[in-house]
């Protein structure tokens, strides 16, 4: 294609949410075409993740990313020069080439990443294309349901408590725009309610924008969401559903086999009646890795009791990799599962994820890291990949609401759009 080849990579230093340093790639075409990517990071990684790499020393404490830099400059430039920037598998596979390991982990799965979105959007740009319309076609027209965290614990958080996020999920709107009114309302209100019972401490914000109350045990958490909830003007469950990551592995102890939740400490079997309990008691639509990432049958014991009620989704289970992701579908182990780039490198076996998740009956869900970028790519790739759920953090912070504001720029691009609502989950939520 005529002007489309690849005229230059180019990398720098940027920082990410926790100023930690992160990588940024720019490509350029011989067109005039443009476009960028930065690398997000994540708190709780799972094992399988592909490697983020970085310098040690005592620069940028440790975490600086001038080898990666290096490596791009001398392996990875010199060979995409010349390439046809619309040629995004080539590329893709190109750098897993280059890379030559099952992780990303001599070139970095943050300079894949970078470069895999930084080429997507050269090519959108030398198009003359959105990238949502780009990567999954120009009648894309599904608004995602937010999953936004408002409630933080676990690593996220300086509180006790156990499970990592709270979330509130605003299934009732008409529109993604009026997803997003409803949200703010009810984070507000949650704002003002934590104030009144904890003092000004308690509206300190955690790592993705939600709130760190000193809070111990889980039902805590979701009471204060179901007032808030209520307090907004709104019905739990109809209007606005719950959901939990529990990240439990940053909770299980190897050693004895159990879970350190509540205060108590619990074997699988019994976590697994614990959840079951809280799905009685709350309109929770969504548990997001409620065990931990090697404990296969608890999550294929969760799916069978509760899937038909809720979405059991797999994050460190499957770390966006087809591989695992074909272990689950043996073992039926989720009915959904979350979709984060940096986790296998390369946007391409993000597709490649999705498809085959989704045409082996599973939902899949769009998610940002917690060390995330003002980068709002995710949100072009949850309407193009038409999943119908983004993750990306509270209604505050600027790397969280650059996403939000991106669907609401893209909603407005749509004619007729639709907004998924309720409709991705199992059942209707409960009230």
């Amino acid at each position: 294609m005529a002007g489309a080849e690849i005229l230059s990579v180019k990398g720098l230093y940027a920082l990410n949410s926790r100023g930690h340093p992160t990588i940024k790639v720019v490509v350029a075409t011989r067109s005039g075409a443009k476009g960028y990517g930065l690398a997000p990071s994540g708190a709780s990684r799972g094992e399988r993740e592909a490697v983020e790499l970085r310098d040690g020393g005592r620069k940028w404490l440790g975490r600086g990313v001038s080898r990666v830099l290096a490596i791009l400059e001398n392996e990875v430039a010199p060979r995409l020069v010349g390439v046809d920037v619309t040629r995004q598998r080539y590329v893709d596979g190109l750098l897993i080439s280059i890379d030559g390991t099952p992780n990303k982990s001599r070139i970095g799965g943050n300079l894949t990443t970078a470069t895999s979105i930084a080429v997507a959007r050269a090519a959108s740009s030398h198009l003359g294309l959105e990238p949502f319309q780009y990567i999954g076609g120009v009648e894309r027209r599904l608004l995602p349901t937010p999953l936004l965290n408002i409630i933080n614990g676990g690593v996220h958080a300086g509180n006790k408590l156990s499970i990592q996020e709270f979330m509130i999920i605003p299934v009732g709107a008409d529109s993604f725009l009026d997803a997003m009114r409803i949200s703010v309302e009810v984070y507000g209100t949650l704002k003002e309610i934590l104030k009144e019972k904890y003092g000004k401490q308690a509206i300190n914000v955690g790592d993705e924008g939600g709130f760190a109350p000193p809070l111990e045990y889980t039902r805590d958490a979701l009471d204060l969401l179901v007032e808030a909830i209520t307090g907004a003007g709104y019905a739990p469950g109809a209007d606005v559903a719950l959901g939990i990551d529990a990240a439990a592995s940053q909770f299980y102890d190897q050693n004895s086999q159990s879970y350190s939740i509540d205060g108590k400490q619990l074997t699988a079997p019994e976590l697994l009646e614990y959840y079951s309990a809280l799905a009685d008691e709350y309109p929770l639509v969504y548990i997001e890795d409620p065990f931990w990432e090697n404990d296969w049958e608890s999550f294929r014991e969760i799916t069978r009791k509760l899937g038909s009620r809720l979405l059991i989704v797999g994050d460190d289970l499957y770390t966006t990799n087809v591989r695992y992701l074909r272990k689950g579908l043996d073992l039926h182990a989720t009915n959904a599962v979350l979709v984060k780039i940096n986790q296998v490198g390369t946007l391409s076996e993000t597709i490649d994820f999705v498809h085959e998740a989704k045409w082996n009956g599973l939902r899949a869900i769009v998610s940002h890291r917690s060390g995330d970028t003002e980068d709002p790519f995710i949100a072009d790739l949850s309407v193009a990949l038409g999943t119908g759920l983004i993750k990306t953090g509270a209604p505050a912070r600027g790397e969280r609401t650059a996403k939000y504001n991106r669907l609401i720029e893209i909603e407005s691009m749509i004619d007729s759009p639709a907004y998924a609502g309720a409709r991705p989950f199992p059942s209707k939520p409960k009230g």
